[in-house]
């Protein structure tokens, strides 16, 4: 009776493993097999083979298997052809290595249904065994850096091939590169499945640019974004000559790019937009969301506008309201160069009443700086105001100079582990200041929005360790860190967040931005009164206190 039992397993068992498998399972599980194989074999990943055209030809094998038996089969042939990798002895490290493993997870080796389990042990002696030596694809500098990739300068999107290599690329570039995998909504095994079938069965140019886009917008991180010259036949290359802000689905004019363009069309600060060409900007905004870029809602508001208001047209009909009463008009659209974009000047640092400081981090230089504090010294408070993005690469270690007390820990990173790709190591903690007695001893606040973004975050991240320091304003970008930018093959150029930034306490940052600790967003009612709320709310807090 045991021995019919056992006959019975084995039987289920071989029809299990032999039945059929469908293409996207295929292409996802040899997605996977061919990244690993780049980045952990050392006959590969030393750059010896042509890994591109051994994809290329190992493809046609994977569409013939039938069964999880005969895919397995391929690819053990494919990983033996790769010649011998021998066993090696791992040397324990000098000092103990303190390891950040939340997108670190190479278990579907041993857990995929297509596996055989003489495929799964091989893939997990090369991985126990994986390369020493320098990596040919990628190197840390602290950031990842893509390197040595071929751009197929006469790449067409007809080519099956080529389409498939730009997102088995992709994927595994963030697989193993994005320090903050594991904070998306969607788990990156479920975008490749889902994207895959938009990459195999594309049938127009357009297709594929606009998968290439979404895939990276599937990041959740406002770096990341795929962008190509070919995006404008889609969204358009004329602009509106104004900026806006969406509150309650509605496009508020805040500002404009250029006032004699804006004006000729009788658009004014303040107006409320909510519908472009008959179509309402809440449902602009619902159908674009898979191709705008951001880490949370605000950014990816601040960053959806183009889909709302470009086009290809010279003209669009908007429907707005204006003191109460809604009306609707033909407003101009131009080409990028046509708008003649005007940037105002700004204050850099000023005195305002009852004795505070004003200091815009966006436009001050590091020279400036003695000069300004020693002004400020005695001010009962200073606002930094850092709702744009700071010009000078070390200000908020600059700054720190005159508002820190001693030398003190404000952020620590973590960088990718060359010799074990997928894994993170956290850095030492970042460090500023230096020990100072006479220290800026006043109230020190600090403004942020939507647009304080990575360096923007960081610098906030720097004051807001300060003594009596107070962060007023509404939630930033979620994406602090260092950037990695390359092409992923001819013509469409991709970027995401290269390295990891925590507070000092291991408290993330990414997606959920600097909190603070007043949150004022604007309100449309403010907006058409020309009020600054953020700014307001700042000098009541150093009057009150609270």
């Amino acid at each position: 009776m045991k021995k019919i039992f056992l006959l019975v397993l084995v039987l289920l068992f071989q029809i299990s493993f032999s039945k059929p498998i469908t293409e996207t399972q295929k292409l996802a599980a040899t997605c996977k097999i061919w990244g690993f194989l780049k980045y952990y074999h050392p006959n590969v990943a030393d750059g010896s083979k042509n890994w591109d055209e051994q994809l290329f030809q190992v493809l046609p094998k994977i569409e013939e298997a039938q069964s999880a038996e005969a895919f397995s089969l391929v690819i053990e042939n494919w990983i033996t052809s790769l010649g011998e990798v021998k066993a090696y002895k791992t040397e324990k490290p000098a000092s103990k290595v303190n390891y950040f493993d939340k997108n670190f997870d190479l278990l579907w080796i041993s857990k995929n249904d297509l596996f055989s389990k003489s495929l799964s042990k091989k893939l997990k002696f090369i991985e126990e065994n994986r390369i020493q030596g320098k990596q040919y694809y990628y190197t840390s500098d602290p950031y990842i850096k893509v390197q040595n990739e071929v751009k197929y300068p006469d790449f067409k999107w007809t080519d099956k091939n080529l389409r498939l290599l730009a997102l088995f690329r992709y994927w595994n570039q963030m697989e193993y590169f994005f320090p903050y995998k594991y904070k998306m909504d969607q788990k990156w095994d479920a975008v490749l499945t889902e994207m895959l079938p938009k990459f195999v069965t594309t049938e127009s140019e357009m297709d594929f640019v606009l998968a290439m886009r979404e895939i990276s917008i599937k990041l959740d991180d406002t770096h990341a974004s795929t962008s190509t010259n070919k995006l404008y036949d889609y969204f358009g290359d004329k602009f509106v000559a104004f900026d806006v802000a969406f509150i309650d689905n509605k496009a508020v004019v805040v500002k404009f790019k250029n006032d004699s363009l804006a004006k000729n069309d009788d658009v004014r600060v303040g107006d409320v937009i909510t519908k472009v060409n008959g179509k309402t900007v809440a449902d602009l905004i619902n159908q674009n969301l898979k191709y705008a870029e951001g880490s949370n809602e605000p950014a990816i508001l601040k960053n959806i506008y183009w889909a709302v208001f470009n086009g290809k047209t010279e003209s669009i009909e908007i429907e707005f309201s204006r003191e109460n009463k809604t009306s609707g008009k033909t407003i101009k659209r131009y080409k990028y160069r046509d708008l003649r974009i005007q940037f105002p000047d700004k204050e850099k640092w000023k005195l305002l009443k009852n004795n505070i400081g004003y200091i815009d981090v966006e436009s001050i230089n590091e020279k400036e700086l003695p000069g300004v504090m020693k002004q400020f010294k005695n001010t009962t408070a200073i606002i930094y105001d850092a709702r744009h993005y700071p010009q000078e690469p070390n200000i908020e270690e600059a700054l720190a100079e005159y508002l820190y007390p001693e030398n003190k820990a404000y952020a620590k990173f973590i960088d990718v582990d060359l010799t074990y790709p997928g894994r993170f190591i956290w850095r030492e903690d970042q460090k500023t200041g230096k020990t100072n007695p006479d220290y800026y001893k006043g109230k020190v606040i600090i403004l942020e929005n939507e647009f304080t973004q990575s360096h923007g975050e960081h610098l906030v991240m720097c004051l807001q360790a300060a003594p009596n320091a107070t962060v007023i304003g509404s939630q930033t970008a979620g994406a602090d860190g260092g950037v990695c930018k390359y092409e992923i093959i001819k013509g469409y150029n991709t970027v995401f967040t290269g390295f990891g930034i925590f507070y000092p306490n291991g408290k993330e940052t990414q997606r959920i931005g600097i909190v603070p600790d007043i949150e004022i967003k604007p309100t449309i009612l403010g907006i058409q009164q020309g009020k600054d709320e953020a700014l307001e709310r700042a000098i009541l807090f150093v009057k009150n206190g609270e």
